[in-house]
């Protein structure tokens, strides 16, 4: 005959007790139930202790999680914290496209137009841009009121012309009219532009065009082009100097290498060029400069128009081997005014932009940098020192 539950743990109490030599005699059913009901407060205990530390756990592992989450990242390849996109103002240009911080964005305005606002903008740390949002407006020629004698100005696209009243000519109408006809002056105020690309020199019953020193008059009887002294050996640059040509004349130029200091030192391979002689392992300053310095030198007109690609950085891997992965391009001096930008062309490709337009006669130098990493580690540097030649005249 099976016996029921609790007739199975009276057996059971009773045979424990008889074994362990603590009775002789099984407890009476009052007795085991009491006996179990203390064991189920006991194993209720357990559970509520067991889930009580469950709950804790959590609170502490969500706890940490939080404070992780809130610290810096450590992995580089994490994308940073970027600014809003900028546009390119109406009637202007803008001139780089990246938006993380520390990243410069430049504008300039169109001809006719002048820049309100900030001229270049910084991404910060906290996702904002320094400044405040540019804005080109349109220069009014006539509010200086320069027609004179009663003269009319009118508004033209960059420039303004003036109505003469009888009597009057030139091109502000300061000339009374004479018999002899100014074919300079009637030409400037029929076309509104130059007779001669230089100088207009009127002469009884007609006209002549003249260029300035360094320049010869062309064919047209009007334009004027630059003599290249160094192609035509017109020079008296002496043995060991270069004839670099200028608008209306020319340089000697010899550039010289970086002064050697510590373990760094430059030979020159070329005319133009100096290369780092080899570091010792151990010198990290030695690897961190330049490993070549290259000299270039660019004559240009006066004002040419902005903006304008003047310089051009790449980099090229010798056969069979690979080049690196990134580049990135700079300027690491003597951009004082901030008359240039240097940005992206391409993959392997930096531009050096002039963004303001220069008056000659005038000469400036400004040195680009080009910087070669693989797998994100810096592999080498190579500076590029650009001298601008500006001409006196704006052809």
């Amino acid at each position: 005959m099976a016996l029921s539950f609790p007739r199975r743990c009276l057996l059971l109490l009773c045979l424990t007790a008889i074994q362990s030599g603590h009775a002789t005699t099984c407890m009476d059913k009052h007795q085991v139930v009491g006996v179990l009901r203390q064991m189920e407060k006991f194993l209720k205990g357990q559970e509520m202790r067991f889930t009580e530390g469950l709950r804790i756990m959590k609170s502490k592992l969500a706890t940490l999680q939080n404070s992780v989450s809130k610290l810096p990242q450590a992995d580089q390849s994490a994308a940073p914290t970027t600014c809003p996109s900028l546009e390119a103002p109406a009637h202007g240009t803008k001139f780089g496209s990246k938006y993380f911080v520390g990243h410069e964005v430049h504008f300039t305005c169109s001809q006719g137009y002048h820049l309100v606002g900030s001229a270049t903008r910084v991404c910060r740390d906290n996702g904002t841009w320094t400044g405040i949002s540019a804005i080109c407006k349109d220069i009014s020629e006539c509010t200086s009121n320069p027609c004179q004698n009663g003269g009319t100005c009118v508004e033209g696209v960059n420039q303004y012309k003036c109505t003469c009243p009888q009597n009057w000519s030139g091109s502000h109408c300061q000339h009374q009219t004479q018999t002899d006809v100014n074919e300079c002056e009637v030409y400037r105020l029929d076309q509104g532009g130059k007779l001669c690309v230089h100088e207009c020199v009127n002469v009884p019953g007609s006209y002549h065009c003249s260029c300035p020193s360094g320049y010869k008059l062309l064919s047209d009887g009007r334009s004027c082009e630059d003599v290249d002294e160094c192609l035509s050996q017109q020079h008296n640059c002496s043995r060991g100097t270069t004839c670099i040509n200028t608008g209306g004349g020319f340089q000697c130029v010899n550039p010289e290498c970086p002064r050697s200091h510590g373990n760094i030192s430059y030979v020159k391979t070329s005319p133009f060029q100096c290369e780092r002689n080899p570091c010792p392992m151990d010198s990290r300053s030695c690897h961190l400069a330049p490993k070549t310095v290259s000299f270039h030198y660019l004559s240009l007109p006066s004002n040419l128009q902005t903006p304008a690609t003047l310089f051009r950085m790449a980099t090229a891997a010798a056969p069979g081997r690979t080049g690196p992965d990134s580049l990135r391009f700079g300027i690491v001096g003597g951009n004082y005014r901030g008359i240039f930008v240097m940005q992206r062309s391409d993959r392997q490709t930096g531009e050096l932009i002039l963004v303001q337009q220069l008056r000659g006669p005038q000469e400036i130098s400004v040195d680009v940098d080009m910087s070669e990493y693989t797998d994100r580690t810096f592999q080498a540097k190579h500076v590029a020192r650009v001298h601008v030649l500006v001409s006196p005249y704006n052809f």
